[in-house]
This record gives structure tokens, C-alpha cells and sequence, in this order.
């Protein structure tokens, strides 16, 4: 018996390949960040190299005629030409893994003629995977405003923006980890301008989407993916009745 010719190995769709290999190579993950043989920034090496062999096979076995641009990789110019284009980070938060936290993610995402359309977003320290199908029901925070920033270099104009707003910082690491703690109710606005890029952002974007939140650029454009520059350097992913003041807040900072 011949066995399934290529791009039929996984055909439960594509939030569904998105999802299980977000799972899975977030458990290897776990399985590396518990064996002992690493630490530190070998151990955040080691997790980068890991989950990027993983996602890249998966993804070349399961979608053999999509271009694939990851944080791990030299970035192909010939994806330009492709309309589906899977972006990944395979360790978002690489420090905060290295130092055994929960606050990392994995990024799996599917963009379709520069929209990011599908998305997973693994969070293997809960353990927990959010994705695009079926979208996660969205919890709203309690109490005062909060905004996730980043937790080791949070951006001036972000936290310009919380203070007059009158909200709560809350640093966090991982960017997937952040956009999914809005998801999740745990603070309201997560806004950053110091400088990412598309695999940083492209299945939170997803995700958050899918869910109902805000998401866009601080200058309230539409967030494009699978551009020849990957530099994607702001976002901002918040409860939808918060956005325009955010917004003006951004440009009176910018």
C-alpha cells in the first residue's frame, strides 16, 4: 500500500495543522527546558534551534507548496511571490524560556495575500494553545485599566501613553504571551512601539482577531504581513471600546 502523497499528510485544515504543531513543539520545549541539560542562553539556543527544525519540517511535510518565513531562518525572497505565506517564531520570549519562566509562546500563522488569517499561539508553560477556529472567548479584565509592556525594555511611548490613561503597567515577556493575557482578561491594552517583527506579531494578530479585539498598527492601519522589510516595529491589541483613545493618545506621543 503506497502511503499519502505529499500535502495530504495532514489534512485536518489549517488552524488545525497550525495548532497541533504550536502543541507539540511547545512540548518539546518543555521536555528540553526540564531535561537539565542546558541553562541560560544555551538553554534558549538549544530552544530556538529545537522548535524551528520541528515547525519547519511539519510545515514543508503538511503545506509543501507554502512559503515559510521564521525568525529562525534566512528569509526567502521568492515567499514574495506566494499568497500563503506561514510565519513563525518557534520560541517567542527566547530569554524568558532560558530562564525557566512561563511568559514564552510559539507562533504559528498563516497569512493569506498579506492578512494574518490563521494563527495558533501555544503557551506551554499553562500548558495552553489559543487559536484562530474556534476563537477564544474573550474575558474582560477587572479593576483599573492595565497595558502589558515589555518586561525588559518597556517602550517610552507606551508607557507615556498608560500614564495618561492612568493605567497600570504590567510587564510581561513573550509578545504572544501579552496579546493572549488581553485575551485571557488579565490586563486591557497591550500596545508596543520599540521595534518587532512580522513572526513577532503575526499569529497573536490572529488570534486576537478572531476573538473579537482591536488589533492594529499605533496608526490605527491595518497590520500587513509577508513584506519584503519583516520590521513590523508597533501594534497594538486591545479591548475594542479603548482603541480610539489609544490611538489618539499614540499620536499625540509619536
Amino acid at each position: 500500500m503506497s502511503g499519502p502523497a505529499p500535502g495530504e499528510i495532514y489534512t485536518g485544515g489549517d488552524t488545525a495543522l497550525a495548532r497541533r504543531v504550536a502543541q507539540v513543539a511547545g512540548e518539546l520545549l518543555l521536555a528540553l527546558q526540564g531535561s537539565e541539560l542546558f541553562e541560560g542562553k544555551a538553554l534558549g539556543r538549544a530552544g530556538d534551534r529545537t522548535a524551528n527544525a520541528f515547525i519547519m519540517e511539519a510545515l514543508a511535510t503538511g503545506r509543501p507548496d507554502d512559503a515559510v518565513l521564521s525568525e529562525e531562518e534566512a528569509a526567502d525572497t521568492a515567499r514574495l511571490t506566494k499568497s500563503r505565506v506561514w510565519i513563525v517564531d518557534p520560541l517567542d520570549g527566547t530569554r524568558e524560556f532560558g530562564e525557566r519562566r512561563t511568559d514564552w509562546a510559539v507562533h504559528i500563522a498563516l497569512a493569506i495575500d498579506g492578512i494574518a488569517t490563521v494563527g495558533a499561539v501555544a503557551l506551554p508553560g499553562f500548558p495552553l494553545v489559543l487559536a484562530t477556529d474556534p476563537p477564544p472567548p474573550v474575558l474582560v479584565a477587572a479593576g483599573p485599566l492595565k497595558m502589558l509592556v515589555s518586561r525588559t525594555r518597556p517602550a517610552p511611548q507606551a508607557v507615556a501613553v498608560a500614564s495618561k490613561l492612568g493605567a497600570e503597567l504590567v510587564p510581561m515577556g513573550s509578545a504572544g504571551a501579552k496579546a493572549m493575557a488581553v485575551v485571557r482578561g488579565e490586563a486591557h491594552i497591550y500596545l508596543h512601539a520599540g521595534g518587532q517583527y512580522e513572526w513577532d506579531s503575526c499569529a497573536p494578530v490572529a488570534v486576537a482577531r478572531a476573538a473579537g479585539l482591536w488589533v492594529s498598527r499605533i496608526d490605527g492601519s491595518v497590520p500587513r504581513y509577508n513584506q519584503e522589510n519583516p520590521y513590523m516595529p508597533d501594534l497594538l491589541i486591545c479591548r475594542p471600546e479603548l482603541a480610539e483613545r489609544v490611538l489618539r493618545l499614540c499620536a499625540a506621543e509619536g
